[in-house]
């Protein structure tokens, strides 16, 4: 489980495949922080952009994950080299400072605006339709790994367009601050709404 408080930046340094045909995932080598693995050992998990993985490989200050073609295929930005949030999993000690995240990416969506408004800026991101359900007003979500709070939603054809407010602090210390118009990215859900959904759905056992 995770927060969705971002606790590092890191970068995918380099991506080698792990087979020649689609069927086969990618190795990731990711740098990270001076000193932001020391307490990491093979097997732990770390949240990359908001999708849980397994360390399989660890050398100084850089880690590998493998990650399948089946998650390649159900996110966003983890195929290519850059700039990557990082969140090590909550221990049952810490405190909960977002949400509670699983790291199981939901959806992909597409940022339509991402502008400086007064000393903050507004994300806008466009949610696939199947998802549009479990979005409300000052509601919570994660975009790509960053525990955020939706101020409006509104309905389109295409889907469900989120607006969020970013402050200066959350650009600087995450990666969100690469995004912009075009971009794809990882959505998660609060994990609250999906019960609430069993449950209003009148599903018996």
């Amino acid at each position: 489980m995770f927060t969705g408080i971002i606790t590092g930046v890191g970068r995918i340094a380099a991506v080698r495949d792990l087979g020649s045909s689609s069927q086969h995932g990618k190795r990731l080598r990711v740098e990270a922080p001076a000193g932001y693995l020391a307490d990491v050992q093979l097997g732990d998990s770390i949240a990359l952009n908001g999708a849980c993985m397994t360390v399989t490989g660890l050398e100084g200050d850089a880690f590998t994950i493998d990650i399948s073609a089946e998650s390649l295929d159900k996110t966003a930005g983890l195929a290519q080299a850059g700039p990557i949030n990082l969140e090590k999993a909550l221990r049952a000690h810490d405190r909960l400072g977002g949400h509670i995240v699983a790291g199981h990416v939901d959806g992909i969506g597409t940022v339509t605006r991402f502008e400086p408004v007064g000393e903050s800026f507004e994300l806008r991101v466009l949610a696939p339709r199947e998802l549009g359900k479990y979005l409300a007003y000052k509601g919570s979500i994660t975009v790509n790994g960053v525990s955020l709070t939706v101020n409006s939603v509104k309905d389109t054809a295409d889907g469900t367009e989120a607006s969020i407010n970013l402050i200066p602090h959350t650009v600087q210390n995450t990666a969100l601050g690469e995004l912009k118009a075009g971009s794809r990215v990882n959505l998660e859900i609060d994990l609250i709404a999906r019960y609430v959904e069993r449950m209003l759905s009148g599903v018996r056992a």
